[in-house]
C-alpha cells in the first residue's frame, strides 16, 4: 500500500531511544542532568524491588537525589493529576523519569508540563475550560516502558482522563515528546496474560488506525506494517509463553513504531468508538479499541483491494483478532446493548474524521459482536 497523494508531507519524532535486555542499566547514563529527580511510577514497582535498583543507580555517585511518586494507577483522572503536580511545585526537580505503563508514561509527560506551573491550573483551563495553551516543558524527561501497547514512550501526547466531565482529553504537542526512552524487554516478563493481551492488542491498533488514515505518509506506513508484522508474529506465541524475552522484545520493537506511527497520524474511528466504553464501563483501553478492529478492517481490504504481502498480513491479522474471542473479552465488563447505547458518543473529532471511509457505527457494532461465535482458548 502507499499513500497514493502529490502533497506534501513531512515527519518528526525527536525521542532517542535506548533497547535491548538490560538497557534499564543504562538510566543514569541518560538521566544526566544533576539534581534532583521524581520518579513517576506504580506501587508494584516499588513493591519489586525496581523503584529501589533506579534510585541505586541514579545516586550513584552523588549527583542526584531521586524523589518517588508511585501512586499512579490506570486512567490517570484530572484531578489527581493537578493534586499531583501541586505536592511537587516547589521542589527543584531537574527531570522526570516515567517507568510504568501507558498510563504512568501519560502521567510522567503530563507533570513534566504542568508542575513548574502547577498554581495555574493548567489541566482544568486548558482542557475543561477550552482556553488555548502551547504546552511547554522545562523539566528533561526519560520514558521506560513496562508494557508493549501504548507507544508513549514516542508519541506527543498523553491521555487524561476526566469522570468529573466523563470525557477523554489529550494533551499534546511537540514539546510533549519525552526527551530518551529506554526499552527493556526483561521489565516486562512479568506482565500477567490479560495485560499482555490488552496491551498488544492497543498497539495493533495503533498500526492499523494509522493506515487507514487521512495522515498516513509512507513513513508512517512503513512503520505501521513493520509493528503488525511483529504481532502478528509475536503476540499469538508469547500469550502461550509469557517470560519469552525474545518474544517480549519483539513486541515492544511492535508498540514502539506503531506509537511512532501514530505520532503523526493519530488514531482513527476504532480508538472513537472506544473512548466511552472505557469512561462508562472500566473497560481496559486496549480491549476497547481493538474489538471493532476485524469489522473495520475488512471495509479497509475492500476499499483498498488489498493484494500481495499486504494482504496476507492484513489476513493474518484478521485471523489472530478472530481467534482471540474479544466480544467475550468485552462481556466481563458491558453487554452488547450497553455498547450499543454508547452509539451517540462514539464519534470523537479529531478521531473518527480521521477515517476515510463511509461508515455505520451501528453496522460496525453488529459484525464486532457477530464475530463471538469465532473463539480460540489460548490458555
Amino acid at each position: 500500500m502507499t499513500t497514493g497523494t502529490t502533497t506534501m508531507w513531512g515527519h518528526f519524532n525527536p525521542v532517542k531511544i535506548t533497547a535491548g535486555v538490560g538497557s534499564l542499566d543504562r538510566v543514569a547514563s541518560i538521566a544526566t542532568a544533576r539534581g534532583r529527580w521524581l520518579l513517576v511510577t506504580s506501587a508494584g514497582f516499588t513493591r519489586r524491588g525496581v523503584t529501589a535498583r533506579v534510585r541505586s543507580m541514579l545516586e550513584a555517585n552523588g549527583s542526584r537525589v531521586l524523589a518517588v511518586h508511585d501512586a499512579i494507577t490506570a486512567n490517570p483522572e484530572l484531578d489527581d493529576l493537578e493534586s499531583i503536580s501541586a505536592s511537587f511545585e516547589h521542589d527543584p526537580l531537574v527531570g522526570i523519569i516515567g517507568l510504568g505503563g501507558g498510563s504512568v508514561l501519560d502521567a510522567a509527560k503530563v507533570l513534566a508540563a504542568t508542575i513548574p506551573h502547577s498554581s495555574d491550573r493548567l489541566l482544568h483551563r486548558t482542557l475543561r475550560e477550552g482556553r488555548i495553551h502551547r504546552w511547554q516543558r522545562t523539566l528533561s524527561l526519560v520514558a521506560i516502558p513496562t508494557t508493549s501497547g501504548t507507544g508513549s514512550e514516542v508519541t506527543p501526547f498523553a491521555t487524561v482522563w476526566d469522570s468529573v466531565t466523563q470525557k477523554k482529553y489529550s494533551v499534546a504537542g511537540e514539546r510533549i515528546f519525552p526527551d530518551e526512552c529506554i526499552l527493556d524487554p526483561a521489565l516486562t516478563i512479568s506482565l500477567p496474560r490479560d495485560e499482555t493481551l490488552y496491551t498488544g492488542l492497543d498497539a495493533t491498533s495503533h498500526a492499523l488506525e494509522s493506515l487507514w488514515n487521512r495522515n498516513r505518509t509512507p513513513v508512517s506506513e512503513a512503520l505501521a506494517i513493520g509493528a503488525l508484522e511483529r504481532i502478528a508474529d509475536a503476540l499469538p506465541r508469547v500469550l502461550h509463553d509469557l517470560g519469552n524475552c525474545e518474544l517480549r522484545d519483539r513486541m515492544q520493537q511492535a508498540s514502539l513504531m506503531a506509537g511512532m506511527a501514530i505520532s503523526h497520524t493519530r488514531t482513527a474511528i476504532a480508538h472513537s468508538i472506544s473512548y466511552p466504553l472505557t469512561l462508562r464501563f472500566g473497560v481496559p483501553h486496549g480491549l476497547a479499541c481493538s474489538f471493532t478492529l476485524d469489522a473495520i478492517l475488512r471495509r479497509h481490504m475492500q476499499a483498498l483491494g488489498t493484494t500481495g504481502d499486504l494482504r496476507r498480513l492484513f489476513e493474518l491479522i484478521s485471523k489472530m483478532l478472530g481467534a482471540l474471542g474479544l466480544p467475550a473479552h468485552l462481556s466481563r465488563y458491558a453487554s452488547e446493548a450497553d455498547v450499543r447505547g454508547l452509539i451517540p458518543e462514539m464519534t470523537t473529532p479529531g478521531r473518527a474524521d480521521n477515517f476515510p471511509y463511509p461508515h455505520d457505527l451501528a453496522q460496525i457494532l453488529r459484525e464486532s459482536f457477530d464475530h463471538s461465535c469465532i473463539h480460540v482458548d489460548y490458555h
